[in-house]
């Protein structure tokens, strides 16, 4: 019975960590360039007592990779990135990835994002433009030109968010790795005058939302019967 307890309280405190990123998903569902986080749960078996039970785990997040729809803007100084690759932004703490490209030109001639950090090249070096050099122009692999001259190119790199990670700032992650840059664009690469929107899918996190809940009820639901059940049995036998 005491088994029992443990074992539905190991699943909510599992549904209570689903239910957060939940939360934050929804929360971000506008967020330009925003990676749904989801969570997966594994199986431990104890063999403390006579009986063999399985636990839930307390779940591991993930970074979703699916990728979200693109939007035309127009813009210029607006990229979408296709493929996994991510741009590198410099934070105060420290390199950031993001799948937001909207930019911004500066009148010193700075490339930075709407929050103001330098958009850094595949050397993790701010990008220096040429303010009065008319409309830049980016191809696929990021390189910029304005009026026929190169200026430098946007750096892409690849993540590995499995190996640890925390969230910066609307859509931005840093990982516990370095990013390494792409060099090979068949796969991946830069649309200009588009963003990418969030991948989360409201629909479909509204309804797990609704799943956890009454998951989390019906687990709730069992420790009280089996905690009504443990005091009644305490009560006979303290009576016997």
């Amino acid at each position: 019975m005491q088994a029992g307890l443990n074992v539905n309280l190991s699943g909510q405190i599992a549904l209570e960590r689903r239910l957060a990123t939940i939360a934050n998903n929804v929360a971000n569902a506008g967020t330009m360039g925003y990676r749904a986080e989801e969570m997966k749960f594994d199986t431990v078996l104890s063999m403390v007592s006579a009986t063999p039970t399985a636990y839930s785990t307390a779940g591991e997040s993930f970074i979703s990779e699916r990728s979200g729809g693109l939007s035309q803007t127009g813009n210029p100084l607006d990229v979408a990135v296709q493929g996994k690759g991510w741009l590198a932004i410099q934070t105060p703490a420290g390199i950031a990835y993001t799948r937001d490209g909207r930019m911004q030109l500066l009148e010193s001639g700075e490339l930075q994002t709407l929050n103001g950090f330098p958009i850094l090249d595949a050397g993790s070096a701010p990008i220096q433009l040429d303010p009065a050099a008319g409309t830049p122009k980016i191809a696929r692999d990021g390189m910029i030109t304005q009026n026929g001259r190169q200026f430098g190119a946007i750096g892409l790199f690849t993540i590995e968010p499995a190996k640890g990670y925390t969230r910066y700032e609307n859509s931005g992650i840093i990982p516990a790795n370095a990013g390494v840059p792409v060099v090979a664009f068949a796969s991946d690469g830069f649309v200009q005058g588009f963003v990418e929107e969030s991948n989360v899918n409201p629909v479909t996190e509204m309804t797990d939302l609704i799943m956890v809940t009454r998951a989390f009820d019906g687990l709730q639901t069992s420790i009280e019967e089996t905690s009504s059940s443990l005091k009644r049995a305490i009560q006979v036998l303290g009576g016997a």
